[in-house]
């Protein structure tokens, strides 16, 4: 499939964003206490491939863990999480994870294609799969 132009946002459209993006590269999962609350399914991206178009005033950002360099973006108004922004060392240093469902444009068919990859987040062992996903 390749790199393709995607257009999102939250659910009331106070934020818009488009990022440049392959789903064929896969999906991700992950088990960390925040991640299994809000039943994430994300794709990371370079931060230059991501543009926020609307809505920066409108977007609040939430930290689990004191010290942590990943700020979980949301809508004030519709409580839509959008994107995390962060830093993590072991898979190359600043990144966006946008959240899948947030893009308008994807068709269920990519959405369907596009692998999934489990990450063991709960025990900051990022490059494992859990041993039990079927919740995620």
């Amino acid at each position: 499939m390749g790199t393709k132009r995607y257009h999102g946002s939250c659910h009331c459209k106070a934020v818009t964003f488009e990022v440049e993006l392959d789903l064929t590269t896969g999906t991700g999962r992950c088990n960390c206490t925040f991640c299994a609350k809000v039943r994430n399914w994300s794709i990371g991206v370079e931060p230059a491939a991501f543009t926020l178009l609307t809505g920066a005033d409108e977007l609040r950002h939430y930290q689990f863990r004191d010290g942590s360099l990943n700020h979980h973006q949301f809508c004030q108004h519709c409580g839509v999480r959008v994107l995390t922004r962060g830093y993590v060392k072991e898979i190359g240093g600043d990144y966006v994870s946008v959240v899948v469902s947030t893009l308008d444009d994807a068709a269920p068919r990519e959405l369907i294609e596009a692998p999934v990859r489990y990450m063991d987040g709960l025990h900051d062992n990022w490059f494992s799969t859990p041993v039990e996903t079927r919740h995620l």
